[in-house]
């Protein structure tokens, strides 16, 4: 697969380097702070995309450099509550209670920003997870320690192996990055010339 510019992947998550790294793509992670707070008017699918533009807009020197920017941002929604990252244990249990024998959404938003190019697209998926235990919860959280991902969890750890019913959309989007959806958004926008 041929680039046309080098990429720059704005994000400390693994998941998302490892999914980039299996897609073919080369690309450098760079990491900036921001501050992820967010309007409270903001629609549920508008909260992941303010937050990934957000995150694009610190990498201007990049950009200006020549280099293709990617930003994204995960959300995990139930009802009209926003799950964001757990602060701490009790955070973590009280999300995957609340998540516990229900469906929910993954909202993840993804910008591709560069020189001549800024595009951003959320892709949403519905995630049903069978009645957890406290056992259960208890031993997830103690054992993986997901204080690093929105609604306290990740789909392709002990707690999804277990307690995932059924999932409605894109499983790469609840990893964190809507992969099919990059790929034909950079094939779109010439940052990648398809096979």
């Amino acid at each position: 697969m041929e680039q046309t510019s080098p990429l720059i992947l704005a994000s400390g998550s693994p998941r998302r380097k490892a999914l980039l790294k299996e897609l073919g793509l080369d690309f450098k992670v760079v990491l900036k702070e921001i501050n992820e707070d967010f309007p409270d008017h903001l629609k549920r699918e508008d909260v992941a995309l303010f937050i990934a533009q957000k995150k694009a807009s610190v990498y201007i020197n990049e950009i200006n450099e020549g280099n293709i920017v990617i930003t994204a941002d995960t959300i995990v929604c139930v009802d009209d509550k926003i799950l964001n990252k757990p602060a701490g244990y009790q955070e973590a249990f009280e999300m995957l209670q609340l998540l516990s024998g229900r469906s929910h959404e993954v909202i993840t938003a993804v910008c591709i920003s560069g020189k001549d190019i800024s595009s951003c697209f959320h892709v949403t998926t519905t995630v049903i997870f069978k009645k957890l235990s406290d056992a259960e919860i208890n031993n997830y959280i103690i054992k993986q320690q997901p204080f690093d991902k929105a609604g306290g969890y990740g789909i392709q750890e002990w707690i999804g192996l277990i307690g995932m019913e059924r999932i409605e959309g894109s499983y790469y989007n609840v990893v964190g990055l809507p992969v099919k959806e990059l790929y034909e958004q950079l094939i779109a926008l010439n940052v990648i010339k398809g096979i």
